[in-house]
């Protein structure tokens, strides 16, 4: 497999790899949406408003940790805070930026055309390439097509069983290439424990122990040598009082902001933290060493 992207954009790593774990913070932004998924209408103008108010707080935490993440915007959102999601693209953090990528053109159906156009939109926003690309609720995208819109990864994979969502059990667990006529494209699985499967998106980490959450993320780092979970900046607001289920708001707001410092905290002594794009790098750069051997 020929393991180098279009352009010679990714001739080589952006940042030398110390081979030290990863660990990766991502961010789905996008319109408080969800309770319209229960029947519950909420006006669009205030669902767009709480994703905002939720994305300063991410954005106050991370400062403070000096901590790099990836934001995946839709472009709507984008759109509408076009200042904001500049400004986010600009940020000096830990001596490096923290990254852009795609949440589709919308946080709905996934049309045609909008796998390119969500990615040139941020682009042209933030003046910075974007290279990843994850689906709106994690549905199922076409391997060959978001590699076709230009995108270098794609993490829109829950290698986990969740009744109603998710049922792929059996899914590559690791990060993985796969070869198109566009070029490769990695696949960033979202990361859940060997053997059971625990996962560690946001759902597990606001209804999970502290002390299982720490277990489960200690062993991804000692299997994988590299950990990513996501969560939304909607989260981070108070969003108690909706009639949602109890797994949905089980933490909310300061409560899980004050549990998300802590975590970051911890990971930051045992692993680098890091942006997808830089776990990518890393992917096709041992792929390639492997191939030379």
């Amino acid at each position: 497999m020929n393991l180098s992207f279009p352009d010679g954009a990714d001739a080589r790593p952006a940042t030398p790899d110390t081979g030290r774990p990863l660990s990766l913070l991502s961010f789905d932004v996008e319109q408080f949406d969800i309770p319209t998924e229960y029947g519950i209408q909420l006006d669009v103008e205030k669902q767009f408003e709480i994703g905002r108010a939720g994305l300063a707080t991410v954005l106050e935490l991370l400062d403070r940790h000096e901590a790099p993440a990836t934001f995946f915007i839709t472009a709507e959102f984008a759109l509408r805070y076009t200042r904001l999601v500049r400004s986010i693209a600009e940020r000096s953090v830990g001596g490096g930026q923290h990254e852009i990528a795609s949440h589709g053109y919308t946080h709905g159906d996934l049309e045609e055309g909008h796998l390119k156009q969500s990615r040139e939109v941020l682009q042209e926003i933030t003046g910075q390439r974007v290279r990843g690309f994850r689906r709106a609720r994690m549905a199922e995208t076409d391997t060959y097509a978001v590699a076709a819109a230009g995108y270098t990864y794609n993490a829109s994979e829950n290698p986990i069983w969740l009744p109603g969502r998710y049922n792929h059990f059996f899914r590559r667990r690791r990060p993985y290439v796969v070869g198109t006529a566009s070029g490769p494209l990695v696949q960033i699985p979202a990361s859940a424990t060997p053997l059971v499967r625990v996962p560690l998106f946001w759902l597990a980490f606001k209804n999970v122990p502290e002390w299982a959450t720490r277990l489960a993320s200690r062993w991804v780092l000692s299997s994988d040598n590299a950990l990513n979970t996501y969560f939304h900046p909607w989260e981070f607001t108070d969003i108690g009082t909706y009639e949602l289920p109890k797994v949905v708001k089980a933490m909310d707001g300061k409560a899980l902001a004050a549990r998300l410092s802590r975590h970051i905290a911890w990971l930051k002594e045992r692993s680098e933290l890091a942006t997808y794009n830089r776990l990518a790098e890393r992917v096709v750069m041992r792929g390639r060493q492997a191939g030379a051997r």
